[in-house]
């Protein structure tokens, strides 16, 4: 009996996964849904109740392959060591400028360093200036690249105290017609039934 139960401690800690760490504590609104989220190929965008935009999406070479196209698009180069990086964090928020600093920090001096920041930068426009516009396209763009399909998922969790106004900016982008992405989640917590 021992045996068995070592054999399956050791299984499930060899075939478990961890949930990276999220930089933002979140209390998302209630609701009666009770439709699960995918465990993978999600891109997430989490808005706390200051309003600042972070964003994740799970797949490492995904990730790997979108901070290259945004390197492109902003003119910043990235090493090698820095994809690496980037590719096993969890969500970030913070504009790309300050990305190579952070990416240098370990794990704990992220996590101080990242409340500092006011969140992806956005505006209503498709241009440079909206940092989180671009991280999406080039996130669907690179998702789309590896799979030749659609099977990433968009989902935006939001605070319950966050202004509406900022999660209806990130709805209106998601339906931009450069991104058209009309099919997403809204992430809540189970509502506990009343009598």
């Amino acid at each position: 009996m021992v045996d068995l139960a070592f054999l399956l401690v050791t299984f499930f800690m060899l075939t478990s996964q961890f949930r990276a760490e999220e930089p933002v504590i979140v209390d998302t609104p209630a609701s009666q849904k009770e439709m699960k989220l995918p465990d993978k190929d999600i891109m997430l965008l989490t808005i706390d109740s200051a309003g600042r935009v972070f964003f994740s999406i799970d797949q490492k070479d995904v990730r790997i392959a979108m901070l290259e196209e945004m390197g492109n698009r902003y003119k910043i180069e990235f090493t090698e060591e820095e994809k690496e990086t980037f590719g096993k964090m969890g969500s970030f928020g913070l504009p790309i400028g300050n990305l190579k600093e952070y990416l240098a920090l370990d794990g704990g001096d992220r996590e101080k360093v990242s409340r500092q920041f006011k969140g992806i930068p956005m505006d209503t426009t498709t241009s440079l200036t909206n940092e989180l516009f671009n991280w999406v396209d080039a996130g669907r763009r690179m998702s789309f690249n590896k799979y030749q399909k659609g099977v990433l998922r968009y989902a935006i969790k939001g605070d319950g105290d966050a202004n509406y106004k900022k999660i209806k900016k990130i709805i209106e982008m998601f339906q931009k017609d450069e991104i058209n992405v009309n099919r997403f989640n809204l992430i809540t917590s189970l509502e506990s039934e009343q009598k």
